[in-house]
């Protein structure tokens, strides 16, 4: 594990993202890393103590002036035994207090009194983000050597407003820790990637289209996982809903045709990633007039045709990538279909999962994939698709490391 005996000391101050740091303490575990919390009296009002404490397994320090944890000069204490401090929320009140050397709760006065790397994850109103002070806090904390993540750009959740203020998701956060712990190094620093992720739509009509059910999550997921290893990403993206990840080139494309010409065009590249669920067929000869429906005629025949094999093309290229990587979802057969896909498109490996509808899997949040070589099989459990993005691009990183 990457942050096996590592030791956090998690600041959580007081927002709205505070919430999030409870997944992220899961995480940060997961990876191997103890999480030691401090909670400021802003955190909270968002959460309890108590459900800190149980994720962590740790006791939460609340308080400058308990007797009982001060006995010792606990801040003092709570500020060197560790490896990172990590802020998770950080608030625009907290990175003043950092700015300027205030002291005056416990959270502040580690800040001040730690010689450790420091990790702030700022969550704001993005009129605060983009307030003069604000941008000039950080300024100054980041001469003063502190590093950041994020903020993200996309709705906030208290006040429905879109802009840049969003904490950046627990997983990016780890991977910034992971990076931070390891002096900064981003192992896929120099290599380009390409991803696509989404669905097509395939016009039958101007109103009307062939589509699958894809969200788009997991091809966005793994697009921000490689960035935060240091890659050059380009996401070539279907029709989503979800906002674009931050950090790297996204193309926007509808049809399958579209999708083909950004990927070949985006070459050479060193890693593709072909995460789209890419419509198998399309109407051959689409209307450019709404199809009518009229009584007592027969129903409209509609000729198909294929749509290009993206993976196929690319992992037949002449400029292939080092590393070609296909998705397989399918309902029945997996790993035979999957192995089949392996071979017949040139692909290092397939990431197969079952998509049955049964399985939630298709435009939901979560995912239990096998991940197919030519030499193996391997099961992961079921996991987020935000997990299995940041476990797929550590695989990535490490087929690289060996050459």
């Amino acid at each position: 594990m990457v942050l096996a005996g590592k030791r956090i000391l998690l600041i959580i101050s007081g927002g709205i993202a505070a919430y999030k740091s409870l997944d992220l303490i899961r995480r940060l575990r997961e990876r191997g890393a103890s999480v030691r919390p401090v909670m400021t009296a802003g955190a909270q009002q968002f959460i309890t103590p108590l459900a800190v404490g149980a994720l962590a397994a740790d006791h939460v320090f609340t308080d400058l002036f308990s007797r009982q944890d001060e006995q010792d000069v606990g801040h003092i204490r709570l500020a060197r035994d560790c490896d990172l401090v990590l802020i998770a929320p950080a608030t625009a009140d907290l990175l003043a207090k950092m700015a300027n050397g205030l002291a005056d709760d416990l959270a502040s006065t580690i800040l001040l009194a730690t010689d450790r790397p420091v990790l702030a994850a700022p969550a704001m109103n993005p009129k605060m983000w983009a307030h003069a002070a604000t941008k000039r806090n950080v300024e100054m904390l980041r001469g003063d050597g502190i590093a950041f993540v994020g903020p993200m750009k996309g709705e906030m959740a208290e006040s429905g407003e879109t802009g840049t203020g969003r904490m950046a998701e627990p997983f990016e956060i780890v991977a910034a820790v992971e990076m931070r712990l390891h002096d900064g190094a981003k192992p896929l620093a120099g290599k380009k990637a390409i991803i696509t992720s989404g669905p097509t739509h395939e016009p039958i009509d101007p109103v009307r289209y062939i589509a699958n059910r894809s969200s788009g999550r997991q091809g966005h997921a793994i697009a921000s996982a490689l960035a935060a290893l240091g890659a050059d990403v380009t996401l070539v993206s279907g029709p989503v809903t979800i906002p674009d990840p931050a950090g790297m080139h996204v193309i926007h494309v509808e049809r399958a045709d579209d999708m083909r010409d950004a990927v070949l065009a985006a070459l050479p590249a060193d890693i593709a990633v072909m995460v789209a669920a890419v419509a198998d067929w399309k109407v051959a000869s689409a209307s450019d007039q709404k199809i009518k429906k009229h009584p007592g005629e027969s129903l409209p025949t509609l000729a198909l045709t294929e749509n290009p094999d993206i993976l196929k093309t690319v992992g037949h290229h002449t400029q292939r990538p080092k590393l070609v990587i296909g998705f397989a979802a399918e309902t029945q057969d997996v790993e035979s279909n999957a192995r089949a896909k392996l071979e017949r498109k040139g692909a290092d490996i397939i990431v197969a999962n079952d998509v049955s509808p049964a399985t939630g899997i298709m435009g939901g949040t979560r995912n239990r994939v096998k991940i197919i070589r030519h030499d193996g099989v391997e099961q992961w459990p079921d996991l987020d698709k935000d997990d299995v993005a940041v476990r797929l691009a550590a695989l990535i990183a490490e087929q690289f490391k060996q050459g």
